[in-house]
């Protein structure tokens, strides 16, 4: 005679049964008027990777929105967010590189503003500390992660990150960026920044520690082991250039509103010596 194993065979209308609870548990979150975390998601055909996204995001706290910004989506990742309860703004072309954590900030609601990518999976459990540190009183919580340095050839990207953090008097940052998720910032410094700002993120923390925001950086995820390797067009990563010359435009913002030298001193130069 056949003896029962003790295990407990999973059917598939338990599968359902269990599916419909999670979602119905996600769209209760809809209801949410007033929420006190914002998580802002903007994605592009992410199909496979949005639904974990969002539910981690569900996790970092229990008043929060969730916004997918829908980038010119030809796949499902607009009805997966949609059926997980998130908000999803939806635009039919793409609207640019970080131009969608701009749109998302602009309709977020929340005290806090958490932004996250929408393919990389992060558990909520590394989410909360830049969510608890706004709460806290932290403007802008950054993650601490920099990228790898002690390199002979250190990439551009990592490279730019340290020079603008050392140009803004900020080296204790190292290569903590509001280029790199997560990060999240408060409902003073969004207004501060302008949401429109936020499309450029070396740009936005240029001005974020320009006006004395509280500025650290919290926890560290390693993104860089996560995130998705992209594609080159004829040799060149563009995006590498894209995020290069934000980086530059930040510091000839951080020039105009400081001066020539971006406040740093002459040292011991006697100029008026030069040509004699």
């Amino acid at each position: 005679m056949h003896k029962p194993s003790g295990r407990i065979r999973t059917t598939n209308r338990s599968r359902r049964r269990r599916s419909n609870r999670t979602v119905a548990s996600f769209l209760a979150r809809r209801t949410c008027g007033s929420p006190v975390v914002s998580v802002i998601i903007p994605a592009m055909n992410e199909e496979r990777t949005i639904g974990h996204v969002i539910r981690e995001a569900w996790k970092v706290h229990e008043s929060c929105e969730v916004i997918v910004v829908a980038n010119g989506c030809t796949d499902r990742t607009e009805e997966i967010a949609a059926a997980m309860g998130a908000r999803v703004l939806h635009y039919d072309e793409p609207l640019g590189h970080d131009a969608g954590r701009a749109v998302g900030a602009a309709a977020a609601a929340g005290r806090a503003l958490l932004f996250v990518d929408a393919d990389i999976r992060i558990g909520g459990s590394d989410l909360k500390p830049f969510v608890s540190a706004v709460l806290n009183g932290t403007d802008v919580a950054l993650n601490r992660y920099g990228g790898p340095v002690r390199l002979r050839h250190p990439h551009p990207v990592v490279l730019a990150k340290h020079t603008l953090n050392t140009f803004l008097g900020r080296p204790d940052l190292s290569g903590a960026s509001m280029t790199t998720v997560p990060h999240a910032i408060s409902r003073k410094a969004a207004d501060c920044i302008g949401t429109s700002n936020l499309s450029v993120p070396p740009l936005a923390q240029a001005i974020a520690v320009r006006s004395g925001l509280k500025v650290a950086a919290v926890h560290e995820v390693p993104v860089g082991r996560m995130n998705r390797r992209r594609g080159k067009h004829n040799g060149q990563d563009l995006l590498q250039q894209v995020v290069i010359d934000d980086h530059l435009r930040a510091m000839e913002w951080y020039i105009s509103h400081t001066d020539s030298r971006a406040g740093f001193t002459d040292l011991g130069r006697d100029r008026d010596r030069v040509g004699r």
